[in-house]
């Protein structure tokens, strides 16, 4: 059996987010700060990667002061806790055909996790997409959630939020 380590191009791989509540979405995106992925006899095998949570970006709200303000937001306790947990990490556990599962760590709170992804070598780069569906709550982020507050009408916020990651990795 054949090990082999791809290391994450950060500045070419990304993460978009998606965010849905009554009244629409959100979306943006969130860096990868660095990682890895592990293959074995050109199988996925593992992987590890760690989020710069620090950067998530909104990139439907165009007013600069919105724009801010939805950050902060963000960045605050109500979600992600920006200051005390500037990063979430996601751990490939075990891998079937396509099915990754793994564990994920956002505000120092774990749960596993399962997606689908497509991974694809080319020599010694390699691609993965996949669709990772997070449900927040799990993870301390409660706000406007119909699980935990009654009659938030439109002010609802949809628990899941959607990570669509594209990474490019390169052989060490």
């Amino acid at each position: 059996m054949k090990n082999q380590k791809f290391e994450i191009v950060t500045p070419q791989s990304n993460i978009g987010w998606v965010g849905k509540k009554v009244t629409g979405a959100h979306n943006g995106t969130i860096a990868i700060k660095e990682g890895e992925v592990i293959l074995n006899d050109g199988k996925l095998a593992g992987g590890k990667f760690i989020i710069d949570t620090t950067s998530i970006k909104i990139l439907d709200v165009t007013d600069p002061d919105l724009n801010a303000q939805f950050w902060g937001h963000l960045a605050s306790d109500d979600f992600f806790s920006l200051e005390k947990y500037p990063e979430a990490v996601l751990e490939i556990t075990s891998v079937e055909g396509n099915h990754v599962e793994g564990n994920l760590t956002i505000k120092d709170i774990t749960h596993a996790i399962g997606f689908d992804v497509a991974v694809n070598v080319n020599g010694d780069v390699l691609t993965a997409t996949g669709l990772v569906v997070v449900d927040r709550t799990k993870y301390g982020m409660k706000f406007r959630s119909g699980n935990f507050f009654q009659n938030l009408g439109d002010t609802l916020i949809y628990n899941d939020f959607e990570l669509n990651v594209n990474i490019i990795a390169k052989a060490v």
